[in-house]
């Protein structure tokens, strides 16, 4: 994995223009207050040996832990996202905020910062054990990750972070 290259992508992506409707322009989906892209996709796993999918699984973590040290560096130690716990409840009818209402069914943590009035994130991601993994850059409002990640007083669960210091905000 070409990590300057993986940096670029986050640079760009976290200063592009969110569409005002759910748009595809190639690797990025987008929409209104958010972006999704794979930075890396493996094989898919149907019929493949189990060592093939160990070793692709612990590829895709080590190269995610890259990035998150790289990321790091610039906007200190980000905050671990429990997105199982927002599955749980938006499946309990919960309104969860774009892009983590789609991130929490097949990413089951992400590491994050917030960086200005911005949330990105990283995480690993499956939709099944027989497809491919996917190395997920996620850009959304901060606005929208702090409703569905801190919620207010009487707000139904809480999928709070799962690190005990949380991100800088200076957008450093």
């Amino acid at each position: 994995m070409d990590l300057a290259a993986q940096l670029a992508e986050v640079d760009r992506l976290r200063r592009l223009p969110f569409p005002a409707q759910r748009v595809r322009e190639g690797a990025v989906v987008g929409g209104p207050g958010f972006h999704i892209e794979d930075l890396a996709v493996s094989e898919d796993f149907h019929d493949s040996d189990p060592a093939r999918r160990a070793e692709a699984e612990e590829d895709f973590t080590v190269w995610c832990q890259a990035l998150v040290d790289l990321l790091g560096t610039r906007w200190g130690e980000p905050e671990t996202v429990d997105l199982y716990a927002i599955l749980i409840r938006s499946m309990d009818g919960e309104e969860v905020p774009a892009p983590l209402d789609e991130l929490c069914g097949y990413v089951p943590e992400m590491y994050g910062w917030l960086v200005g009035e911005r949330w990105i994130a990283l995480g690993v991601g499956q939709w099944d054990g027989g497809l491919p993994l996917q190395l997920v850059l996620a850009v959304g409002e901060r606005t929208a990750y702090e409703r569905a990640v801190r919620p207010g007083p009487g707000a139904a669960g809480g999928a709070g972070p799962a690190a005990a210091d949380g991100p800088r905000a200076d957008g450093g």
